[in-house]
């Protein structure tokens, strides 16, 4: 089976990283290779990033509210790149009411604050299982 290849990254101006490198250090332990860009990353930045390092997974970490429009120009980026068979993911401070729109322009998943890192390995591994509480 081949080792999943997963981007964390922090887009925007939102400097708190300490979930993001929990979860990569999470699914690093759980087998997978993983690339953290670090915070302050740009949309152009982090699609770019996850072609070079032909990433099977962008996991976007957003805590700042700009969630929506960061998923979006991701997701715009990857669509005129033709890359759209890399999957994309978020974590951090979601509203509920958020979340079936970001479905609607692709995101997989969302995890929220307290997600158990298994619950993303699993959601990962086997993206046909319902991500937790989301």
């Amino acid at each position: 089976m081949k080792t999943l290849r997963v981007l964390i990254a922090k887009p925007g101006l939102d400097g708190h990283e300490l979930g993001a490198m929990v979860v990569a250090r999470g699914l690093r332990d759980a087998g997978m290779e993983v690339i953290y860009s670090g915070p302050r990353q740009t949309p152009e930045m982090i699609v770019d990033a996850a072609i070079q390092e032909d990433v099977d997974v962008i996991g976007l970490s957003v805590l700042s509210g700009t969630h929506k429009e960061y998923c979006r120009e991701v997701r715009d980026l990857l669509e005129q790149r033709n890359t759209t068979d890399i999957r994309l993911i978020v974590g951090g401070i979601v509203p509920h009411e958020d979340v079936e729109e970001m479905k609607q322009m692709g995101v997989g998943a969302v995890f929220g604050p307290g997600t158990d890192i298994q619950a993303i390995v699993d959601y990962l591994l086997h993206p046909f299982i319902r991500a937790p509480g989301r």
